[in-house]
């Protein structure tokens, strides 16, 4: 009896601990071809915009084009301005608040 009940506290134990360990994708990467262009220079395609939505997270590359319109304020926000488009986020997470 006792068996049992160490076996189904071990699998349990690790069936909970396997959820512990999985990956969280909050920061995406932009695809290769999309990638080379951000490293040329050049601006990206209309379906970038699909990423930049409220409570997304910005991919790096995407912020690192912005121009910052709005420094950081007290809660963190910063606004940039994305090829005509004015986006809001929060600074430390790039996790998008508003697109404006």
């Amino acid at each position: 009896m006792k068996i049992k009940l160490i076996i189904t506290l071990l699998v349990s134990a690790g069936l909970m601990s396997g959820q512990a360990y999985a990956k969280k994708d909050n920061d995406k990467q932009l695809p290769p071809g999309l990638q080379k262009k951000v490293e040329r220079g050049q601006s990206l395609p209309p379906g970038w915009q699909k990423k930049v939505a409220k409570g997304e997270i910005l991919d790096m590359e995407i912020y690192q084009q912005g121009q910052i319109v709005v420094p950081v304020d007290n809660r963190g926000l910063i606004t940039i301005r994305l090829e005509g488009k004015l986006v809001k986020l929060y600074e430390a997470t790039r996790e998008v608040v508003e697109v404006l």
